[in-house]
């Protein structure tokens, strides 16, 4: 018997006028299996098989629920119905599922989007959102998307990936780390760059470990992802869109605005994009609270810097010099992340903002990942530390010898 039919005699069964209990609708899954089997033969394995899959139509994410569960699975990829593909260890492969109806993808879709409070539909067909377990979404429709519904999903691991780990993994040295630690203990003001895949959310939960549990802390984010433990005074926010109405949007750069009243110690925004790059830098950064971190794509540390100036130029009339001088002032460090051939992920760089000086603002390669060759289908490296960093008046005041 074909699932579609059993489900909709599920269907017909369930009592509208009330929401029902988990507990309810699985029995009613069963008793239709069993009516099922009386008329057609089922095998043990098909009905435990066709009682979780209908579970997960009525209750779950349908046929991506067993991939959201598989922990191997860092991104999903869902081009319409019949199309899904799945990231593992680095390497995407077409997974051998599809939705039965645009309908029930477009059913999910909505059940998803409405759980962060957000909405999409053909007059907005593009919007960002996320899983109860964090997860990122982005939904792309119809006729926006040609081939959509179209639903990328970016998983993070359910335990909050810590430094050690990383080092375990290769991703960064431990000399690296010991020094990263005193630079976020200290207040420096870190901004972590790289393209997309590269672990910058991730590595931003792990630099924030080092920070002091005593200090106040706001995150800011457009869809919350981080996963801060331990800091009892922690303020977490996330934009919201529009109304259907095209009111009640609260932006980042409403966010960090706001956080500016909260008394914070720190402000660490998930990822800049746009103009809110100026309250971060001009209103955080430059306004007494050091020790503020972000994120943003950038291919090195130095076009980091250029997307920084563009983003600023979107939301303030300032000439470009007066904007790297800022950017100058404002910024401390700048950690560079990418993946290797071998879909590693690696700290390629640390980098030191030395200031504003013939007509650009100066780095200096603190820490480089340098390759050493090939090693049971791995490659092997090591970050080497390059030079010194050259103001060490934050460690200072925090206490650390020079």
């Amino acid at each position: 018997m074909r699932e579609e039919e059993l489900y909709e005699r599920v269907l017909e069964k369930m009592d509208m006028s009330r929401e029902m209990e988990d507990e309810e609708v699985s029995e009613l899954i069963h008793e239709v299996l069993r009516e099922a089997g009386k008329e057609t033969y089922l095998p043990l394995s098909e009905q435990v098989y066709l009682s979780r899959r209908l579970f997960h139509s009525f209750r779950k994410l349908d046929v991506l629920q067993e991939l959201i569960e598989d922990e191997s699975v860092t991104e999903i990829m869902i081009n319409g119905v019949e199309d899904i593909f799945v990231e593992r260890n680095g390497r995407i492969s077409r997974a051998d599922k599809h939705f039965t109806s645009e309908e029930k993808l477009g059913d999910v879709i909505q059940q998803i989007v409405s759980g962060t409070n957000r909405y999409v539909n053909e007059l907005s067909p593009i919007v960002d959102a996320r899983l109860e377990d964090g997860s990122r979404v982005n939904v792309v429709l119809k006729p926006v998307a040609l081939n959509g519904p179209i639903m990328t999903i970016r998983r993070f691991p359910k335990e909050k990936v810590t430094m050690e780990q990383l080092i375990a993994w290769g991703s960064v040295s431990k000399e690296a780390a010991t020094f990263l630690e005193m630079l976020v203990k200290a207040k420096y003001n870190i901004f972590v760059s790289g393209g997309t895949g590269a672990g910058k959310t991730t590595f931003l939960n792990a630099l924030s470990d080092y920070i002091p549990k005593d200090e106040r802390i706001i995150t800011i984010e457009d869809n919350a992802e981080l996963q801060i433990k331990g800091v009892p005074n922690l303020v977490r926010l996330e934009a919201r869109n529009a109304n259907l109405e095209g009111e009640g949007a609260v932006t980042i750069r409403d966010l960090i605005k706001s956080a500016l009243r909260m008394r914070p110690d720190r402000i660490i925004v998930g990822e800049v994009r746009s103009d809110e790059t100026v309250d971060m830098i001009s209103s955080a950064m430059l306004n007494g609270h050091s020790g503020s971190m972000s994120t943003g794509h950038a291919n090195s540390p130095a076009d980091m810097l250029n997307r920084l100036e563009t983003m600023m130029m979107m939301g303030i009339d300032l000439p470009l010099t007066a904007i790297q001088r800022q950017i100058a002032s404002a910024l401390d460090i700048i950690i560079h992340l990418g993946r290797l051939r071998d879909k590693s992920r690696k700290v390629f760089e640390i980098a030191e903002v030395l200031g504003y000086e013939d007509g650009r603002i100066q780095l200096q390669t603190l820490y480089r990942y340098q390759e050493e060759g090939m090693e049971n289908g791995k490659i092997k490296g090591t970050l080497m530390k390059v030079k010194e960093l050259a103001y060490r008046d934050k460690l200072l005041a925090a206490g650390y010898s020079a």
